[in-house]
Order: C-alpha cells, then sequence, then structure tokens
C-alpha cells in the first residue's frame, strides 16, 4: 500500500487508480500507518506525536495525545510532553509506544489508516486502552486491519480471511460466525462469551 515495493502479480486500486500510478510520496502523504512495532524518533514525547503534522498546534497535540489514551500517562512523565524518550522510545512499554504511534496518526488526520498487528504485542490492560484509541482512529476513514486478535476488527464493514495465504471468507463478523467454522473457531478461542 505505501509502495515500498510493488505487487509482482496483479494491482492494488485506491478509489480505482493503480497504487503505481501514483509518485510514492503523494500516496503516503494521504495514509497513516501504526505498525506492530511503532517507530519512535529520538526526542521528546511532544516531537513523535508532532511529527504526523509538524505545523499542529499546541492544543492539536494535547488534543490527540486524550484522544489516542496516551496523556495521562504523559503527563506522569518526569517532564511531560518535553520528556526525552530515548532511540526509539526505550523509556516506554509497548502500549505506550502503540499510543504515541496512534496519536501521532491521529494528528495526521489520513485519508487511509494502515494498521498492521497494532495490538499484538500488548497486554490485556494496554491492549484495551489502544483499542479505544483505534476506534476513535479509524471513524470516518477507510481503514486497512491486519489482525490476529479479532477485537480489533469486530467492528469492521468488511473482513477478510486468510488462511495459508489464500481468501477462505469474507463478510462481517457476524456473518462469518454464521458461514466460516474457521472464523467461528477463532472467534471461539479469542471470546468467552
Amino acid at each position: 500500500m505505501l509502495r515500498f515495493y510493488d505487487p509482482s502479480q496483479g494491482r492494488i486500486l485506491l478509489d480505482g487508480i493503480d497504487l503505481r500510478a501514483l509518485q510514492p510520496s503523494d500516496l503516503r502523504r494521504c495514509m497513516a500507518l501504526v505498525a506492530q512495532e511503532p517507530v519512535l524518533f529520538t526526542g521528546t514525547a511532544e516531537e513523535n506525536i508532532r511529527y504526523g503534522r509538524p505545523d499542529a498546534s499546541d492544543e492539536e497535540v494535547l488534543q490527540v495525545a486524550e484522544q489516542a489514551q496516551a496523556l495521562e500517562f504523559i503527563q506522569k512523565l518526569p517532564e511531560g510532553m518535553q520528556t526525552y524518550l530515548g532511540p526509539g522510545g526505550v523509556q516506554l512499554s509497548g502500549g505506550q509506544r502503540q499510543r504515541l504511534a496512534i496519536a501521532r496518526a491521529l494528528l495526521r488526520d489520513p485519508q487511509v489508516l494502515l494498521l498492521d498487528e497494532a495490538t499484538s504485542a500488548l497486554d490485556a490492560a494496554s491492549e484495551q486502552q489502544v483499542q479505544l484509541a483505534l476506534d476513535k482512529l479509524m471513524l470516518n476513514r477507510t481503514s486497512l486491519v491486519i489482525a490476529h486478535r479479532l477485537s480489533t476488527i469486530v467492528s469492521a464493514d468488511r473482513i477478510l480471511l486468510i488462511d495459508q495465504g489464500q481468501l477462505v471468507a469474507s463478510g462481517t463478523h457476524e456473518e462469518l460466525l454464521e458461514s466460516s467454522a474457521l472464523y467461528l473457531k477463532l472467534a471461539r478461542l479469542q471470546f468467552r462469551d
């Protein structure tokens, strides 16, 4: 999607346009990525969030930090937003790094959001906080979510179930519970009710 490499077969269309027809820089301007291992830069919490949109106001940075469920932990850091996080945010937990990445994506306000296993490395408490932030981030935009944890995708308009590299089912959460034995098995493993 971000054209780090192009497909060797087939094509990817965005609004009917083959991505190969677009300049990578133009394509990347309309997208934001929250990856399994979020990239944080050497610098402060504020600088890491503001990277999403350098011209954002201080108020906007605070607002997205709050929406991403990150403001509370940021305020507890020794120097708040101005706390130096070290290379890759080494001082932060995985959940805290995820929430900073989500705040950055919120600030960017992309047309297309890519979530690549955005909650896979989190404990249950952190996942719940991050999921609240992701739900806000996905509102009113196209979101492409890659996930093994079904809690991340249950409210999706369309879920594509891939097994062994093959598309095996498609539908909403409810439709897949009814039509796909594999999806039902995964749901039973992940949800108690």
